[in-house]
């Protein structure tokens, strides 16, 4: 069906004011709250102890995240597009897990799983580990909740590509590792390329199922997402106020440059075989 001009130039118009009041629009009073009183001011707010603090671990969470959902994404997507073994199914149905199941009730289970009183809580407490408000326990919410981008972004392209090359490439002597490394990541790496940012983006902004395995006391223990949720809840006052836009802020610059890596790495016409 063939759309007129102006019914064309309407929907262009509805999306893009649907998209101004939904997302320009508040990420613009964030930014404007944040610097309304100077560069100087919002810089102090960002710079504070707990503000840092709550930085790198977000950055620590995501850089142990991603590379760990990454390895476990190609390898997985490999197994439900080329493997052979019975099974394929449900594995790709638990694939999807993170997805339908609210990320409250995946702290909860690390809870049960890890706490103290826990199935291994307390033998990881006898070695010395907690897990359990510590990042550890953050960590591994984290990879749980971001677990399906890299997989669900690789598969289809994997059954695009088909395994004609793969095929070929096994012919002429090459062994599985000589295929995989010069035949099947050079053509699945925009899929990669889409998953990590996706699995990026997942990382820096989860709070759901963090909250529940971190600790509000132990600032250690706060995210960039938790630090906001902190101060708009349990602080008040002007100052309160305007030290979680400046986290809102930062956390929100974060995002838009996972935005731009994901527009810089979108595959131009030509580039994408």
């Amino acid at each position: 069906m063939r759309l007129s001009r102006s019914v064309t130039l309407s929907l262009r118009t509805v999306a893009l004011a649907y998209l101004v009041l939904l997302l320009l629009l508040p990420v613009g009073v964030i930014f404007a709250k944040t610097f309304e009183h100077g560069f100087g001011t919002a810089w102090g707010w960002i710079t504070t102890p707990a503000a840092v603090s709550a930085f790198w671990l977000s950055v620590l969470i995501a850089a142990i995240a991603v590379p760990l959902n990454t390895i476990f994404g190609v390898g997985t997507a490999l197994v439900l597009v080329r493997g052979k073994a019975r099974g394929r199914a449900l594995l790709d149905s638990l694939i999807d897990l993170p997805f339908v199941v609210s990320p409250v009730i995946v702290g909860l289970a690390l809870v049960l799983v890890y706490g103290v009183d826990g199935w291994f809580g307390k033998w990881f407490m006898d070695q010395g580990v907690r897990i359990i408000y510590a990042p550890a326990g953050m960590i591994i919410a984290t990879v749980f909740v971001s677990l399906p981008f890299v997989v669900r972004e690789v598969a289809p392209v994997l059954l695009e590509v088909g395994e004609e090359q793969e095929q070929a490439a096994a012919t002429l002597g090459a062994s599985r590792w000589q295929t995989f490394w010069r035949i099947t990541l050079p053509s699945i790496r925009w899929g990669i390329a889409y998953g990590v940012v996706l699995t990026t983006a997942r990382a820096l902004g989860e709070i759901g199922a963090v909250a529940v395995v971190s600790s509000n006391v132990a600032g250690s223990t706060l995210t960039l997402p938790l630090l906001v949720q902190q101060r708009m809840t349990t602080s008040f006052g002007p100052q309160a106020v305007t030290s979680s836009y400046a986290a809102g802020t930062e956390l929100a610059i974060m995002s838009l440059v996972v935005l731009l890596a994901m527009t810089l790495i979108a595959p131009r016409k030509g580039d994408a075989a």
